[in-house]
């Protein structure tokens, strides 16, 4: 930096001293180079006077330093917040006269000159009023993330909302499917068993229809009168062991089958009994018989005529009893089931 420039002149004060005079109230201020030999540290507190129409050497070098920070870039934003700071700019005309080479500070001269030259290449001061930008700059910034954050978490939670719901539809179509499925399945199976159970009793009633023309009732006309397991005291065994079909006394009896006689004679209390056996073995008992016609070892024919309803034997009045033994056995069975599975209805 170029020396001190020479001090201003006072009035009443002479370049030269005067002889005998004090030099300070006649001459003139000298210029003044201060050296480090020269200076010696200053202790303790001390107060710099000030000039007259100025400011103090130590409050000029801190205001330019102030007008310069200003002018390079600006106050930086506060952090945490804070609203920007105003501040009031000292009157700067005396700094202007004091320091003329200020004026060629970067960001200083435009701020010390009246009138900005805007050819000379000066750094311009940043307004005050875009201390803020910084802040508002990265808030922007802030907000815009947070409100991307959201976006992306609304757009999967859409995402999982909607997979739930297709999964749901898909589990309820699934579901009706199968619901379908198993209607559709006992539909047919009823259908199935329907038409199985048609069937049989189709096969059933044709079996029957054909055991019809090869069996036959042993009398045509008659009334039931005692049934199979009927009890009774005036049985032996204690109930009733055959079928009853009261017809008057020389009703001729039929053969229901065709087989082989086996037994034609007296039998205690059956009266006069015939046996007739078929070929698998089933034995027929006709008793209480008026009369017999037909003999042991004679082969007959379905239809045929074996003998006439009587009252022989223990009876109370006109009747055949008609037992039906499967295989010979001791034991019978109820004569009116053993009919119908013939395709007879007694």
């Amino acid at each position: 930096m170029a020396s001190n420039r020479p001090a201003p002149e006072f009035p009443g004060f002479s370049a030269d001293p005067a002889p005998g005079g004090s030099g300070v109230e006649q001459g003139t201020w000298e210029e003044w180079n201060p050296t480090e030999e020269s200076v010696r540290p200053v202790r303790g507190r001390h107060r710099v006077a000030r000039q007259r129409g100025g400011l103090a050497r130590s409050s000029t070098v801190l205001g330019v330093g102030v007008i310069a920070a200003v002018g390079a870039g600006g106050i930086a934003t506060a952090q945490g917040g804070k609203p920007p700071v105003h501040i009031s700019m000292p009157d700067l005309s005396a700094v202007k006269d004091s320091l003329p080479e200020a004026k060629s500070l970067p960001g200083v001269g435009a701020l010390m000159s009246d009138t900005a030259d805007s050819s000379s290449g000066a750094t311009e001061a940043a307004p005050l009023t875009s201390m803020g930008n910084g802040r508002s700059g990265a808030g922007e910034a802030l907000r815009s993330r947070i409100m991307q954050q959201a976006e992306a978490q609304q757009d999967a939670a859409d995402a999982r909302t909607q997979a739930a719901a297709e999964e749901a539809a898909a589990q309820k179509a699934a579901a009706e499917a199968a619901a379908k499925q198993e209607k559709a399945e006992a539909k047919a199976a009823a259908e199935k068993k329907k038409a199985e159970e048609e069937a049989k009793k189709k096969a059933e009633a044709e079996r029957l229809a054909k055991l019809a023309k090869s069996y036959k009732l042993p009398v045509t006309s008659y009334t039931l009168t005692g049934t199979f397991g009927q009890p009774g005291s005036l049985w032996s065994s204690g109930y009733h062991t055959g079928l009853d079909f009261a017809a008057s006394t020389g009703t001729p009896i039929y053969a229901v089958h065709g087989g082989t006689i086996t037994e034609a004679g007296w039998a205690g209390a059956y009266g006069y009994r015939t046996i007739l056996t078929l070929d698998d073995g089933t034995e027929l008992w006709f008793c209480h018989q008026s009369s017999l016609n037909v003999s042991v070892g004679q082969k007959v024919s379905t239809g045929d005529v074996i003998g006439r309803v009587g009252a022989t034997g223990n009876v109370t009045g006109d009747h055949l009893h008609m037992e039906v033994h499967p295989g010979g056995a001791a034991t019978g069975v109820d004569p009116a089931a053993w009919l119908r599975d013939k395709g007879l209805t007694p």
